[in-house]
């Protein structure tokens, strides 16, 4: 190859060399350092992880009628369906080898996702769109979505795809996409996703049959085209409603299975949600149009936001001043802001009581769900929105189309180095500088020193343990779950109401000292963990324990009578005697990362 066909070639793929450069550094990243990268916590580390190495431990991925080791027996079908390509990976790897190729294969699936829906609606300028494509699709890739259903979020694009060729009913196989949409719940999840897809489609589907019977006589007498062809996409798209619906039942037959033919009374309904003042919804609906949620955090107010903003603004005003009113409405760009901005409003609606009411008493099935999970949308309809800008910058001429070029790498970067709650690899670079530079270590703990495999092995031979139930205090319980220990405590959004009620009996002396902790659990209480009786939280993920207090307060004796016989501590208890408990064994790790005391009850 010439130098010039050299140069030609980097110019027109110069797009894979970030790609491919960024996936290389990541897997450098997480497998060079193995279990010392610092991985998220919160709702990750503290809840999924711990339960897919539960069910590796207990060999439960696919079995029926049978409990999960945590609080006090959960049934099996509480946790994630094996009908998962996420929990496949659980299932053939080690637990963090997993973790970090759901990463990897989250940033692929959303870019290949991107990439068919782009070549979809624009195949005639696609290729010259394609530099765009990748990266925007990339940028969206690596967003630090909820690990857990990174796949989920990921894949949105791919759903919009095969509707489209479905709606579009083009080639002489294209029934085959119903077979393709059947499997797409293999990479999502029913709860913060499939209800609401299902839910725009049939709204897709009324609107196209409203247009369809206003327009249709008119158009089989302007245009000779037959009633029966108008209808055939309105057909289409009410098949693809019971085909993806059937999927998702499949895949998730155990969700399905609690929520539809299970009597057991759960914790969703005791838990008190918000009730806001109109002002405070107002600002919640202008707050997470710019910021977004944690769960979601797609960065887009760095670039994404701030490019939207100005186009809006621009093309709109253009509108106006050719009077061209219609073509407002009409502006794909302003219909994806308005959708936007509609997800938006539901989040905030969600919190206006009566609202919330009317929708657990119409669909009681529905009760305790959080129907603002619209907003988990939003990030890939950002990304969606500055693509569109990006490619009326690319068709407006040579020096926009560098400049959209710009635009495009700088909201790469900024996903990349902003240190959201899940940007593991920033986290793990950060902290790894940070320790080289000052040769001390920080005081968050790594993967490994978390779940510290070898000192709860160390402890279990120690003890003697045989499965007796036990209880983390100061520390999360996910860690006794993880490392094989069944505990009467845990982390999970859906258990029975009965259970809570007992385990409240154990904790209530400290929630009766701490009106704020008993807030959180009696209107929540899916943390069922043993609460400090004068901090509002003593649990971290931190070689250093933050307690102003080294007592427990709990009532033992409930706790024996639930079978309880073990506290694993990260403090040492300075009232063990009065609260009838007797330490049997300090264990520390060995690079001093954790010191943990166990204690037992007395007989």
């Amino acid at each position: 190859m010439t130098q010039k066909k050299w140069f030609l070639w980097i110019t027109k793929y110069w797009f894979l060399f970030p790609i491919a450069g960024f996936l290389l550094l990541m897997a450098g990243v997480f497998f060079g350092y193995g279990q010392r990268s610092y991985i998220g916590v919160h709702d990750n580390m503290d809840l999924f992880l711990a339960q897919f190495q539960m069910l590796k431990n207990t060999g439960t991925f696919w079995k029926h009628g049978v409990d999960a080791p945590f609080l006090g027996g959960v049934s099996r079908d509480n946790l994630p369906s094996e009908l998962s390509l996420y929990s496949v990976l659980f299932m053939i790897f080690p637990t963090y080898t997993a973790y970090v190729l759901g990463l990897i294969c989250k940033v692929l699936l959303g870019m290949f996702s991107f990439r068919l829906l782009a070549a979809q609606l624009f195949p005639e300028k696609y290729l010259s769109y394609r530099p765009v494509v990748y990266m925007i699709g990339f940028a969206y890739g690596i967003i630090w979505f909820f690990p857990a259903f990174g796949f989920a979020f990921a894949s949105i694009p791919l759903c919009v795809w095969i509707l489209l060729k479905l709606y579009r009913g083009r080639g002489k196989r294209w029934y085959g996409w119903y077979a393709a949409l059947f499997a797409y719940p293999l990479v999502s999840y029913f709860s913060y996703h499939g209800i609401f897809i299902l839910g725009y489609l049939v709204l897709a589907v009324i609107w196209l049959a409203c247009r369809t019977l206003s327009a249709g006589k008119r158009a089989a007498r302007e245009r000779a085209v037959d009633d029966e062809r108008d209808w055939k996409p309105v057909l289409r798209l009410t098949a693809a409603v019971f085909v993806l619906a059937a999927g998702y039942v499949v895949c998730e037959y155990r969700l399905f299975g609690q929520m539809l033919f299970s009597d057991e009374v759960t914790i969703r309904s005791s838990m008190v949600n918000a009730s806001l003042p109109v002002p405070e919804i107002i600002k919640e609906i202008g707050q997470v149009f710019r910021e977004g949620i944690f769960h979601a955090d797609g960065v887009h107010g760095k670039v994404a936001l701030p490019v939207c903003a100005v186009y809006f603004v621009v093309n709109n005003g253009r509108y106006l001043w050719k009077k061209q009113w219609r073509q407002i409405c009409r502006d794909p760009f302003n219909l994806v802001m308005g959708f936007l901005l509609f997800n938006c409003l539901v989040y905030g609606l969600y919190d206006f009581e009566p609202l919330r009411s009317f929708v657990e008493r119409l669909v009681p099935p529905l009760e305790g769900w959080q129907f603002n999970r619209t907003i988990f949308f939003n990030p890939f309809l950002w990304y969606g929105a500055l693509f569109l800008v990006l490619i009326r910058l690319y068709d407006a001429g040579l020096w926009q189309m560098w400049l959209a070029n710009g635009i495009v790498c700088l909201a790469v970067l900024a996903v990349i180095l902003t240190p959201t709650r899940y940007n593991d690899l920033y986290h793990t670079c950060y902290n790894r500088a940070y320790e080289y530079f000052h040769g001390t270590e920080v005081d968050e703990l790594t993967y490994g020193q978390f779940y510290g495999e070898a000192l709860f092995e160390e402890i279990k031979e120690g003890i003697g343990y045989q499965g007796e139930w036990a209880a983390a205090y100061g520390f999360h319980p996910a860690v006794l779950e993880y490392n094989g220990i069944a505990t009467l405590d845990g982390y999970l959004g859906f258990y029975s109401q009965q259970y809570k009620e007992d385990f409240r009996k154990i904790i209530a002396p400290a929630l009766s000292r701490v009106e704020a902790t008993r807030i959180y659990y009696d209107d929540w209480g899916a943390r069922a963990y043993l609460y400090s009786g004068t901090d509002l939280s003593i649990v971290s993920a931190t070689k250093t324990v933050y307690a102003t207090d080294d007592t427990i307060y709990i009532d033992t004796e409930a706790f024996r009578e639930l079978g309880g016989t073990y506290i694993f501590s990260r403090i040492r208890l300075a009232n063990a005697e009065q609260a009838d408990l007797e330490l049997t064994g300090e264990y520390g790790a060995a690079d001093g990362s954790m010191t943990i005391y166990v204690y037992a009850c007395k007989q």
